[in-house]
């Protein structure tokens, strides 16, 4: 797919890595962009900053809601007839283990995984109608691999990739392509303050870095879009010899946990 003269939607857009998709589809001349997060004046910023390159709708969406995202696609339907390209885009992080209380498993669950869902849903139905869209959903290498640190990350971000990888073989030959774009570790607020823990040992890339990357691999209408391309080589290991690389998880798990303890007895 080509950004040019395309109707993009997408969430998560307030900061990070949506506001650079936005920015990015915007500079590549997309017909129209709809800007969708909870954060409202997050919303309006990105807006201000695009609205001179194409047309643009901002709308204030929580993702976790379908109701809400059911009427972020009939505003934007109502606005430019048609999406071409919908981006699920916002997720949230939250470490812990299985002790982490239901509550707060709920909440990653419904913005990690059943916003992708929801969309889907409320998309569908047009594009296969008019036989033809694109889908982009926001995992994480972390869906890929695993997330040392967080049990309830490291099962969304799977599920979000399970259910991408459906969407592509149930819908693929109906004219719907498919892509899971999973970096590591991005300069977003998630990773403010920090160095990205493990996800940053192969180096934080720039949101506008991931952009580029997105660009090309929506044009070759890969499936993966992986802006640390070292990714690759670790799902070559792990598919490999699963245990050995288990084995090599745990070393990690250890070191990370000396470095963590390390800082706090320093602070």
């Amino acid at each position: 797919m080509q950004i040019k003269d395309k109707v993009v939607v997408v969430t998560g857009a307030a900061s990070g890595i949506g506001k650079s998709l936005c920015e990015r589809f915007a500079k590549e001349g997309a017909k129209a962009v709809v800007v969708t997060d909870i954060n409202s004046e997050g919303v309006d910023a990105t807006v201000r900053d695009i609205n001179e390159q194409t047309k643009v709708l901002g709308i204030t969406c929580d993702v976790a809601d379908e109701n809400e995202v059911e009427e972020l696609v009939k505003k934007s339907l109502s606005a430019f007839g048609h999406i071409d390209l919908f981006c699920s885009n916002a997720g949230i992080f939250t470490p812990g283990g299985e002790d982490l209380s239901t509550d707060k498993w709920q909440t990653i669950w419904d913005i990690n995984v059943m916003s992708h869902v929801f969309a889907a849903r409320a998309v569908l139905p047009g594009m296969l109608e008019r036989g033809e869209g694109y889908l982009l959903n926001t995992s994480s290498a972390a869906g890929l691999l695993n997330q040392v640190g967080s049990a309830p990350y490291a099962a969304t971000k799977h599920a979000a990739i399970g259910f991408a990888e459906w969407l592509s073989i149930t819908y693929g030959n109906r004219g719907i392509k498919v892509s899971a774009l999973c970096p590591q570790a991005v300069r977003t607020a998630m990773t403010a303050g920090g160095d990205g823990g493990v996800a940053g040992l192969d180096g934080m890339l720039e949101p506008d870095q991931l952009a580029d990357t997105v660009i090309e691999t929506l044009a070759e209408e890969r499936f993966l879009v992986l802006p640390h391309p070292e990714v690759l080589t670790y799902m070559r290991r792990k598919t490999d010899d699963y245990d050995r690389w288990l084995g090599g998880m745990r070393r990690l798990q250890d070191r990370f946990e000396e470095v963590y303890k390390a800082r706090e007895e320093s602070d």
